[in-house]
């Protein structure tokens, strides 16, 4: 009889009850409603089909699309004090952390990788918002410090793709010290006469948007993605009016001079290498021109404006 009850019946009802497809296997686009494949979500680098909406991206996900051939050398970082405030509100702060890491595979909220994009090598650093909202804390600082200074120390250009909700407010001021110690960080990049070029993704806010992701020497912002410091909301409880409509898109933001390009994700890596060349000054043949995106339904992908595309002829 415990043969039967603890054997046989069991495997009788995982057969019957056994789901034909797993969960995931469709997405839903949260502009058009359109359900989409998920495998043919992944090949189209999470840009939906149909609408164009660009869904957020994991940060290993967005490093083996943007390098050739998805291979790089992944950066390590230093060990730092996990909780240093002891903090705790609903949950312990080193639950939360053990959490997102469970969650996404990876030890904080940054991925760095050192690789070739169209033959131009160079340093990549993402943020991934599905770590703690892509906060910024004591690992996530140390992370970006570490990868500029590899940047620094192999002569290489920087790229910062951003995604975050700002400080991470469990470890208070020590995440605040962060936007300084970034701030020097991209101030030593400059000084070593390196290229820093950052890419804002949705969605962009707080002490991010207050240090390293506005002091690029070229800005590069994603169709639609969420760009500013505090949110709509905030702001007009504060101001007492009303934003316009599309305040802190980055269509909006480009046309009041606030971002250089919005440029769509299948562009990135064309657009980042082309303005690599040219700001490395780079021989003319090394310099890959940036081929315009191919018509469709999607309105929001943006080529290379065509001056710059002329100057990397020009080199």
């Amino acid at each position: 009889m415990n043969w039967i009850n603890n054997i046989v019946r069991p495997k009788l009802r995982s057969f019957l009850n056994k789901k034909e497809s797993p969960d995931n296997l469709w997405v839903k686009c949260p502009v058009s409603g359109e359900m989409v494949f998920y495998k043919d979500l992944e090949a189209n680098q999470w840009v939906v089909p149909g609408s164009g909406h660009h869904m957020r991206i994991k940060a290993s996900d967005r490093l083996a699309s943007f390098f050739d051939g998805g291979i790089y050398e992944e950066i390590s970082f230093p060990e730092t004090a996990q909780d240093p405030l002891k903090f705790r509100d609903a949950k312990r702060y080193t639950d939360r952390l053990r959490d997102a890491r469970n969650k996404t595979g990876m030890d904080d909220a940054i991925l760095s990788g050192e690789g070739h994009v169209l033959g131009q090598k160079l340093v990549a650093c993402v943020q991934d918002f599905e770590f703690n909202g892509g906060s910024l804390g004591l690992a996530a600082g140390e992370a970006i410090l570490t990868s500029m200074m590899q940047a620094i120390d192999h002569k290489l250009p920087f790229i910062m793709f951003t995604a975050s909700g700002g400080a991470r407010m469990q470890e208070g001021v020590l995440s605040l010290m962060q936007m300084p110690r970034t701030t020097i960080g991209v101030q030593m990049l400059k000084e070593a006469g390196l290229p820093y070029i950052v890419v804002l993704c949705d969605p962009t806010f707080g002490g991010v948007t207050a240090s390293y992701a506005m002091l690029g020497d070229i800005q590069i912002a994603e169709p639609d993605a969420l760009i500013g410091f505090a949110g709509a909301r905030v702001i007009e409880q504060t101001i007492r009016e009303k934003l316009p409509d599309g305040f802190q898109r980055s269509q909006y933001l480009h046309d009041h001079g606030m971002i250089d390009m919005v440029v769509h994700r299948h562009n990135l890596r064309d657009t980042i290498s082309s303005l690599v060349g040219i700001l490395t000054k780079a021989p003319a043949s090394e310099v890959v021109p940036v081929k315009p995106l191919k018509k469709s339904n999607d309105k929001s992908a943006e080529a290379l404006p065509p001056s710059i595309a002329e100057a990397a002829h020009a080199e």
